[in-house]
Parts: C-alpha cells; sequence; structure tokens
C-alpha cells in the first residue's frame, strides 16, 4: 500500500506541497443520487416546491461548491477552476447529480467534482424536506479522472 500523502512522518496531518509539480489539465468528473417519494417528483417537475426551482438553486449550490471546496476540505489545495457545471436531473426514483469540473493546475480536482455533487444533492433534500421526510441520498462517487500536459 503506497503512504498517505496527507500525513507526515509522524503521522501528523499535512497540506503536500505541490509547488515542483507542473502545471496540467486537469479534469474529474462525479455523480450522485438523491431518492425521493413519487408526490415530491412531481412538485419538482411542476415547480411547486415552496422554496423555489429545486434543480436550478440545486445547480447554482453545486458550482459555488465546488468553487469553494478548498475553504470545506481542511488540507484540499485552492485552486483556480476553469469549468464548474453541475448537471440535475429527475429520474424515476428521485434526482441524480453529475459534475465535471476543469482547472489547468498541480493536483486534480476530484475534491471538487465530488462536493459540487454533495453539496447538489444536500440543496435537494434542504428544498425538499418540509414535504417529503423519507428522502436519501446516496451513491456519490467519483466517475473519473484525468491529466494530461498543458501544450
Amino acid at each position: 500500500m503506497d503512504e498517505l500523502s496527507h500525513t507526515d512522518e509522524n503521522g501528523r496531518a499535512r497540506m503536500v506541497d505541490v509547488g515542483a509539480k507542473t502545471p496540467q489539465r486537469r479534469i474529474a468528473r462525479a455523480a450522485g443520487r438523491i431518492t425521493l417519494a413519487a408526490a415530491t417528483l412531481e412538485l419538482i417537475r411542476e415547480n411547486l416546491i415552496k422554496k423555489g426551482d429545486v434543480l436550478t438553486v440545486a445547480q447554482v449550490a453545486g458550482i459555488q461548491a465546488a468553487k469553494r471546496t478548498a475553504a470545506l476540505i481542511p488540507l484540499c489545495h485552492t485552486l483556480i477552476l476553469d469549468k464548474a457545471d453541475v448537471r440535475l436531473s429527475v429520474f424515476e426514483g428521485g434526482v441524480t447529480a453529475e459534475s465535471e469540473i476543469r482547472c489547468i493546475g498541480r493536483t486534480g480536482v476530484e475534491m471538487e467534482a465530488l462536493t459540487g455533487v454533495a453539496v447538489a444533492l444536500l440543496t435537494v433534500y434542504d428544498m425538499c424536506k418540509a414535504v417529503d421526510k423519507q428522502m436519501q441520498i446516496g451513491e456519490i462517487r467519483l466517475l473519473e479522472k484525468t491529466k494530461e500536459d498543458v501544450d
């Protein structure tokens, strides 16, 4: 097993020094879902949730969260994102969220992709909690991460 990069020789937490790494084009995609009652899904589709347009608010929240990941996850580096895209869609049993995050940097953007999805789904939960007590968030996962040299 590889050593953990976020601990020092004494096992204490540390932020990894990426200063010597060459900047690369980094892309990460993540996804997750929230299960909702059929009646709640109908309210979302008809834009009748009292707090507003659930999918749009959740999309904006996910994008905002991706941009603020370093403020939420203590050992993440602050990155300038070139793209932060979060998309939500209704399926028969709930709502899915997918993100794609891009930057040119010295470290990956998988935490930003995962954070965007998690906060988008939490926003759906928050906006629907008055009408649905059985919601479940789950299956948040990294779909893909890539890096390539910048031309």
